[in-house]
This record gives structure tokens, C-alpha cells and sequence, in this order.
């Protein structure tokens, strides 16, 4: 198994909205990515943030960021995002219905495509995808809300990604959402995935950059040992 130097992306769905640039500078130090997971109240039960507020965000931070689109109809917002300077832009297979061809459009607009598979989606059908994108974000929850419990049978889903993007050495991330903490990374590491999203873990820390290092830390030693 060939896993990449491990990324770690916290969420700031798990932040305080009310000061989200403290809250992102609080992470730069030590942040590989910034998530941001915009909801849109129909394909999740859930509402967040929109485009204009990850506009000024972006304009506040130099951390990438790694926007996650829990949202119908994609084509018509992603490639906005991508164009605002998303370093890496996803959505979900569920919620699209030609994912290679939007993966096209980010991609010209500059930005990584990024292709997410909720809970309940088996992964087999997009494998033969994988090719056409850059990040493949498996929720390791359902989609829509933070603080959810880490489900650890869904990292079958990243074993069967790992193998799959090894034997055919495409250059992929793999990135597990929802319940990843000091106690889940490791595991998540181990199945193969290299790119772990982190919300209460980190802002429910006292000291959110440290928590990140930390996570690196144990995503490191589950690949190389101690």
C-alpha cells in the first residue's frame, strides 16, 4: 500500500461561526487544509454557509481550501467556487449525474475535483471515475451534521479505494469525513486513507494547532510505525 504524507484538514463546521477568520488563523500554523462543508438544507438536512462567506474567508487565509459540497445540483455552484480560488472542490456522486465531465469544469477552472460517496453509497460503481478526479472523500458518517459517532465499517470503503488507486497508480487522495479524533485516526490511516477531515477534535481543543499536529502525528505512526 503507497499512502502519501498525511493531510490534515480541520472543519470549521465545528468552529465558532460567529469569529470563523480567528478561528481559521487559530489553525495556520500547522493545517495542511482548511474544510469547509457547505449544506444547502435539501440535499442535507442541514444549512451552512454559502459562497460569499468562503469568499471573504479566502480572502483572510493562506491555508488551501478544501470545500465540500453537500449540495444539489453541483454543476450549477461548484465551478464558482473553483473560480473564488477553492484549492480543491467537492461534491457528491449522489447528488450529480455526469461527475467526469464536472470534474473537467473544476479542473479548467483551477481548482482539484473532488468526488464524496455518502454512507450509504457503495463505492464500486465510481471506481472506474477515480482517474478523472483528485481527492476521493468518503464520509465515515452520514452527510449533514458535525459530531456524529466515527463508523468504522465504512473504512471498507477507503481499503477497497486504497487497493483500487494502487493498482492502477493513480495519483488520488483519499480523504475520510466525520468522526475522525485522536481515538479513530489511526484506523482511518490504516485502511489507507491520507487525508482526514477533523471538526470537534480540533475546535473542541484547547488548543486547536496543537490538536492538529497531534492528528498528524497518529496518521503518521499507523503508516510508518512508532
Amino acid at each position: 500500500m503507497t499512502v502519501p504524507a498525511p493531510i490534515v484538514a480541520p472543519s470549521i463546521l465545528a468552529a465558532d461561526f460567529a469569529r470563523l477568520a480567528d478561528e481559521v488563523h487559530a489553525v495556520e500554523p500547522t493545517a495542511d487544509w482548511l474544510h469547509v462543508d457547505v449544506m444547502d438544507n435539501h440535499f442535507v438536512p442541514n444549512l451552512t454557509i454559502g459562497l460569499p462567506v468562503v469568499q471573504s474567508l479566502l480572502a483572510a487565509s493562506t491555508l488551501p481550501f478544501d470545500v465540500h459540497l453537500m449540495i444539489e445540483d453541483p454543476r450549477r455552484w461548484a465551478p464558482s467556487y473553483a473560480d473564488a480560488g477553492a484549492y480543491n472542490v467537492t461534491f457528491h456522486a449522489e447528488a450529480c449525474d455526469n461527475p467526469v465531465s464536472l470534474a473537467k469544469d473544476l479542473r479548467s477552472a483551477g481548482a482539484k475535483a473532488g468526488l464524496a460517496i455518502d454512507r450509504d453509497t457503495p463505492i464500486e460503481p465510481y471506481l472506474d471515475l477515480l482517474p478523472s478526479f483528485d481527492t476521493l472523500l468518503i464520509m465515515t458518517i452520514k452527510a449533514g451534521f458535525g459530531g456524529q459517532r466515527f463508523i468504522p465499517e465504512l473504512l471498507d470503503k477507503v481499503r477497497t479505494a486504497r487497493r483500487h488507486a494502487d493498482a492502477g497508480h493513480l495519483e488520488l487522495r483519499i480523504e475520510v469525513d466525520g468522526g475522525i479524533a485522536a481515538d479513530t485516526i489511526e484506523q482511518a490511516a490504516a485502511a489507507g486513507a491520507d487525508a482526514f477531515v477533523a471538526g470537534t477534535a480540533v475546535y473542541g481543543a484547547a488548543d486547536p494547532a496543537a490538536a492538529v499536529t497531534q492528528l498528524r502525528r497518529l496518521a503518521e505512526r499507523a503508516v510508518t510505525g512508532p
